[in-house]
This record gives C-alpha cells, sequence and structure tokens, in this order.
C-alpha cells in the first residue's frame, strides 16, 4: 500500500527513500553526493499549483537536498498565485521558455500536454528533467525510474528521467525484494486506488459525490462506491490504467516476459492506494523467507493489517494482509 498526498506531511528528511531519492536525483545532475561539496541548485516545478506539485514542495522542502532557487511554474499563473517553499512565500510564474532559462533541474508535475510541448523547450535551455506525466515513459530512450528498484538506469549522459505511474511505484517496491530473492515467475494484482490519483478533480469529485473523472464516460459517483475501471477502456476490454501498470512494472524489473495479470479499481478513499496481489517466485520461498526479505527492505514496512488512513504521508510501503 502505497501513499500519495499526505493531509499532513510527515518530514522525509533521513528517511531511506528521501535518501536514495536524492542520490538519484544527484546522479541525474552529475553532482557529488557529499553534501560539503554539493552546489546550491535553481529548481523549477512546472505545475506548483497542482495537487502532485503541492506534494512535490512538501516532499523537496522536508529534503536537505541543495537549492538555492525554486521556481514555482503554472500554465494559468495569474491573480497573484502563491506557494510556500520552507516557510518563504513564493510568486508562481507562467510556464514557458523565459521561466525556464538558467534551470538546473526541472520537475514536470504537471498534464502531459504541457509535459509534451514544454519538456523539449527545457532540455534546449540546458536543464535536467524529470517528467511525472506518462508522455516518455514508453520511450526507450527515456530511463522509467524507481530509484530503490532501477537508480542505476541513470547514466552519465541521462537528462530526461520519467515517472513512473503512482501505483506502478507502489506495487514495484513491494515486488522487487521477493524477486531478488527468488526471482518472479507470475504477478496477478487488483488494485484499490484513491481518488488522488485522478488528481484535485478526483478529490473534490468524492467530496462532493459528483461523477468521479474516470475517463471512460461514466457518471457515477465515488462516494459510496467502487468503479471498476480507472481510465478509458480499449479494444481487448483493459483499461489504460492497467496497460500503465502492465508495461511500465515489466521495464522497471527489467523483465518484458513476467506474467503480469491486473485489474485496476478506484475505491472511495481519499489517499493511499492499495493493491491485492498474489505472487508465484521461480525459486522456492517460504513465508518465513518472504517475510525476512521484506523486513530487511529499507523503504518496506511489514503491517498486520495495512490501510489507506496508515499509508497516507509516509514514504514507506505498507504490505501486510
Amino acid at each position: 500500500m502505497g501513499g500519495a498526498r499526505p493531509p499532513a506531511a510527515e518530514s522525509r528528511a533521513g528517511t531511506p527513500s528521501g535518501e536514495i531519492l536524492e542520490r538519484a536525483v544527484c546522479r541525474l545532475l552529475r553532482m557529488r553526493e557529499d553534501r560539503a561539496h554539493a552546489r546550491s541548485l535553481d529548481v523549477a516545478i512546472v505545475g506548483a499549483t497542482g495537487l502532485v506539485g503541492g506534494v512535490l514542495l512538501e516532499v523537496l522542502g522536508d529534503s536537505s537536498f541543495p537549492i538555492g532557487r525554486l521556481r514555482p511554474l503554472a500554465r494559468d499563473a495569474g491573480n497573484g498565485r502563491r506557494v510556500t517553499f520552507r516557510g518563504e512565500e513564493l510568486s508562481v510564474e507562467a510556464a514557458g521558455r523565459e521561466a525556464l532559462r538558467g534551470a538546473d533541474l526541472v520537475f514536470f508535475a504537471a498534464t502531459g500536454e504541457l509535459s509534451r510541448e514544454l519538456v523539449p523547450v527545457a532540455l534546449e535551455e540546458g536543464a535536467r528533467v524529470v517528467d511525472k506525466s506518462s508522455v516518455f515513459r514508453g520511450d526507450p530512450d527515456v530511463p522509467l525510474v524507481v530509484p530503490e528498484v532501477n537508480g542505476d538506469a541513470i547514466a552519465g549522459d541521462t537528462r530526461l528521467v520519467a515517472s513512473p505511474n503512482c501505483t506502478t511505484i507502489g506495487l514495484v517496491l513491494a515486488l522487487e525484494p521477493l524477486r531478488r530473492a527468488a526471482g518472479l515467475k507470475r504477478v496477478v494484482v487488483t488494485t484499490l486506488q484513491a481518488a488522488s490519483g485522478a488528481g484535485r478533480a478526483g478529490l473534490d469529485a468524492l467530496e462532493r459525490g459528483t461523477a468521479f473523472p474516470s475517463g471512460d464516460g461514466s457518471a457515477a459517483p465515488l462516494e459510496r462506491n467502487v468503479l471498476p475501471v480507472c481510465d478509458s477502456l480499449g479494444p481487448d476490454g483493459s483499461t489504460a490504467e492497467e496497460h500503465k501498470l502492465l508495461a511500465e512494472t515489466r521495464r522497471i524489473l527489467d523483465d518484458p516476459g513476467l506474467e503480469l495479470t491486473v485489474t485496476c479499481t478506484r475505491v472511495p478513499v481519499a489517499v493511499g492506494h492499495g493493491a491485492a496481489v498474489s505472487l508465484w517466485t521461480e525459486a522456492p520461498l517460504s513465508v518465513e523467507e518472504a517475510r525476512a526479505a521484506l523486513e530487511a527492505t529499507p523503504w518496506i514496512r511489514l503491517v498486520d493489517q495495512p490501510t489507506p488512513r496508515q499509508v497516507a504521508g509516509r514514504d514507506e510501503v505498507l504490505v501486510g494482509r
């Protein structure tokens, strides 16, 4: 079970996942990880006023990552919009070439349309880019990275990194220690995805009891309900969300032949994606050995009965019944 936007974010400084993330970004920027030799960075966030952008501001603000200047950018920067970063109020600027010029690192936490338009611009201006949209996830020339699992995919000449789907991240983090212990032969997963996965519009729809933005054209509310789809249906009867989870998991685990069956659902929970997972390993693995492998993994926390409320605001993935 993985968290998304926290009701009240806990400090991430010094956590194992936070440290791994910082090392991955240092690798992307070809910086030394030694804080004494780290230079202050000029960092931009495109989509800083959105749900994901707001969480990114919190995560970076809580980290010890050396940021000398933070540029909050958005498509619509009118009406004097402001955000808070490390106790300081910052004006939101309109996202465009001029606003991106001179940035060392740019995070895109906006729409796919904006990433498609401005990621090439940021690269032309010399920045390194982390994109959280789905635009570049299928590009074989762009590393798709979960730092704890495949951070080494960021090479010395990497300038653009794609971030996976939110549900993919939690799933591969839970699978990786078991894959290392005994290999994976087959995985069957049913996701229980929170409203936050659909952004602010999803949270608003859950709170108001209005039609949920599922992308399939339905008008069903999520309040006191469960939706059997998270995205538009394709010709094969699967949703785009299910295709993402399947393709991204195989790619991140570097296992294109992995047998993977996926069903994605949406549940009436504000924050905290869950998944019911059954798996078959290549080598024998007892329950005790599986627990030991999970307990030895810094980004995993074993609990008897994990719930979305427990995971909200945490870096760890909770694994249990």
